[in-house]
Order: structure tokens, then C-alpha cells, then sequence
């Protein structure tokens, strides 16, 4: 199934996306979010869709789309997991995924406008694979990982470079702004994605090709990914984890290349959809 969620920020209702268009399942009397994933909300959701289908009303075209999920628990990403974009950059290959995490409250719809933050000069783009925890996983061994993966996602990690990389401390400086965490359109369940070691995934700013990847080049894949991080936390039904960008991001540009007011980026991902941000100046 494709999940979505549709309607003003924080009023959201839940959707499904099929061949026939997007449908309203408020009926079914509950948003996605952990309790659903917890509880077999998707089992429970697709039987239910089967029974009552015909009597979900079309999603009307151009609402606005929020983030196919709730806030989660978590946002954690995975730094410098394709080689390269560390080349870019001018980093070592990790020996182990870079770890950290994005504040919750940066989450937005796909088509959200972009707030460039107070005093920034440095804000970046990075299309991502997110991933979608379905159930609490707690040291899990790899060969058992994908059962605990809900599904997929389309997500834009937004840094500001000068906060991530120059203001000391650690990396969510950079990656927390609000808005810096477009997720979306949909939540693609994992038996949507034939094969997620072989997705391509794009970004432009105003037309032009920026990024332009392929899962195939993930330095450490899902199944690894998800085990790991369970070995340092447990992971709830809802987490989300971003497993890092392709080249192609400002910052590893010569000369560097950084967003400003009335940009527009478009990104997408194999089966996940794609989604269009404007950037904004901040304003009080």
C-alpha cells in the first residue's frame, strides 16, 4: 500500500494512493503514526480497504499533502553513506555509519515551502532513502532486519552547512531548522519496493540536475543499517532513518553552491514519488 496524509498542517487525515487516484480512509478512524504500526495498522488497513474501497471518497486534487507519518520518536540519519559524496566532501570512508539525529519538529509535507533559517548562507540540499520502522526493534541481528521495516520514503535532509560543519559540536545544529525535513508524498509499504538496493534517486534546484544516484552505491545498506543502530537504541514503530545522499550537494561543488529565496528544488525516488519545495526567506 501507499500511505499518505492530506489536509492543513496539523490537521491532516489519512489517506491511500492506488492506480485510481488518491482516497480518503478517515472512516477507517485512525492516523499513521506508532500506535498504528504497533498495533498491525497496515494488515489491519489493507483488510479494511478490501471491505470498504468503494466507499472512500476521492482525495480532491490539489490539497495540500503533510507527511505521510506523524511526528516520530525519531529522525536519525546516516552521514556520508554514499562514496561519493564523502569524496566530495573530502571525508575518509566511514569504518562504521556516521550517526546522527534531526529534530522531529523539522518534519513537513513533501511540497512544503523551504524556510532558508535567520542568518543562514549555507543551506543544502540531499535526496535521501528514508526508511520506515514498522516494529520496536531492539538488537536485532541483521538476517532478521527487514521484517522489522515498515517501508520507504522520499526525504529531502536539508543542512545548513555553517551551523553543521563550522559551529562546533555536533552535526543536528545544521539539520534541525523547521522545514529542514520534507517527507513524501507517500509511504511506500515495504512489498511496493521490488528491490531497494536498486533505486535511483534525483535532485534539481531551478531545473537543473544536481544529484542523480543510485541505492546500488550505499556504503552500508538497510538491513545492516537497522540492525546496527539497534544495537544503541530501540527503535520504535514510526522512526524514521535517512540513509544518507549521492553526490551532487552544494557543498562539495566548486564553487560551492548554496540555496537562496525563490529557489526551487524537485526531487524523487524510484516507486516513492517525488516532491517539489520552493525556498523561503525566514521571516518573524
Amino acid at each position: 500500500m501507499k500511505l499518505i496524509r492530506f489536509g492543513l498542517p496539523g490537521e491532516e487525515k489519512p489517506g491511500v494512493v492506488t492506480d485510481a487516484g488518491m482516497f480518503d480512509v478517515s472512516a477507517f478512524g485512525e492516523d499513521y503514526g506508532e500506535r498504528f504500526l504497533e498495533t498491525g495498522g497496515l494488515e489491519r488497513l489493507s483488510a479494511w480497504w478490501s471491505q470498504n474501497a468503494g466507499n472512500c471518497p476521492r482525495v480532491p486534487d490539489g490539497v495540500r499533502l503533510g507527511s505521510p507519518l506523524q511526528r516520530p520518536s525519531k529522525i536519525i540519519c546516516i552521514g556520508l553513506n554514499y562514496a561519493d559524496h564523502a569524496k566530495e566532501t573530502g571525508a575518509a570512508i566511514p569504518k562504521e555509519p556516521i550517526v546522527f539525529f534531526k529534530s522531529t519538529s523539522s518534519l513537513v509535507g513533501p511540497n512544503d515551502d523551504l524556510v532558508i533559517p535567520r542568518n543562514s548562507v549555507k543551506t543544502d540540499w540531499e535526496v535521501e532513502l528514508a526508511v520506515v520502522i514498522g516494529k520496536k526493534a531492539s538488537y536485532v541481528e541483521e538476517k532478521d532486519a527487514m521484517s522489522y521495516v515498515a517501508g520507504y520514503c522520499l526525504h529531502n535532509d536539508y543542512s545548513e552547512r555553517e551551523f553543521q560543519l563550522e559551529r562546533g559540536g555536533q552535526w543536528v545544529k545544521g539539520k534541525s531548522n523547521d522545514t529542514f525535513a520534507p517527507l513524501g508524498p507517500w509511504l511506500a509499504t515495504r512489498d511496493e519496493v521490488a528491490d531497494v538496493d536498486n533505486l535511483r534517486l534525483w535532485l534539481t534546484v531551478n531545473g537543473k540536475t544536481m544529484q542523480d544516484g543510485s541505492t546500488s552505491n550505499l556504503i552500508f545498506k538497510v538491513p545492516f543499517i537497522v540492525s546496527y543502530l539497534s544495537q544503541f537504541m530501540t527503535l520504535l514503530p514510526g522512526d524514521v532513518i535517512s540513509t544518507g545522499t549521492p553526490a551532487g550537494v552544494g557543498l562539495g561543488m566548486n564553487p560551492q553552491v548554496f540555496l537562496k529565496a525563490g529557489d526551487v528544488i524537485e526531487l524523487g525516488i524510484d516507486g516513492l514519488g517525488t516532491s517539489k519545495q520552493k525556498a523561503i526567506a525566514w521571516k518573524a
